[in-house]
């Protein structure tokens, strides 16, 4: 099978987001001007450099009660900062539930049922028992093409790290299973590893 995107696929559901598959879920929390913090998944959502540590997510659509912006883009245009928490399988539930259209006014950590931490480089809430946050910066905001596609990228300032997760010296993602999302409903978490040594090792 073969489509052009601007023709369409024919299928019953996209098949786009099944291809690019896993995708790690960035769970983005921010704080409104206002106070109240807001806690979301994106997972067009990766880390893009090493040196200073750099992170990016993308937000599609707008809500009705925010001006061409998710409740997400919109504090962080206000504060410039975020944090990235990282979903580990335990806590699928709050995150799907953190993902529900509430109102700007309202408060997904209180919603999900999920304890908040104070983040240390930055004022922002985080998921205060995920298996890792990274505290960032904005260093962009970029309009992609497309209506309401908007792209976050951030320096990372500060990184916590839940000391469980830290076996031998090495950050082990078997210890809490991250959660990615797949196409249609369809997610995976990673239960087993393998490695590869590079040519040039």
């Amino acid at each position: 099978m073969f489509y052009l995107p601007k023709d369409g696929h024919g299928l019953p559901h996209n098949p786009f987001n099944a291809i690019v598959t896993p995708r790690p879920i960035g769970w983005i929390s921010s704080r409104g001007r206002d106070g109240i913090d807001n806690l979301a998944p994106y997972s067009f959502f990766n880390a893009i450099a090493y040196e200073p540590p750099q992170v990016m997510f993308a937000s599609t659509g707008s809500k009705p009660d925010q001006t061409d912006a998710k409740d997400s883009l919109a504090n962080i245009r206000d504060t410039g900062v975020f944090c990235v928490n990282i979903v580990e399988y335990a806590m699928r539930d709050a995150m799907n539930a953190s993902s529900a259209s509430l109102p700007a006014t309202a408060d997904e950590f209180a919603h999900a049922g999920l304890e908040r931490a104070e983040c240390a480089t930055i004022p922002c809430a985080r998921v205060a028992n995920a298996p890792a946050t990274l505290e960032c910066k904005v260093t962009d905001i970029v309009a992609l093409k497309g209506s309401l596609n908007t792209m976050v990228m951030g320096e990372v300032t500060g990184i916590h790290m839940r000391d469980d997760c830290i076996v031998n010296g090495v950050f082990d993602v078997t210890t809490f299973r991250p959660l990615a999302r797949l196409g249609y409903r369809d997610y995976t978490s990673v239960t087993e590893l393998f490695s590869v040594t590079r040519p040039d090792d």
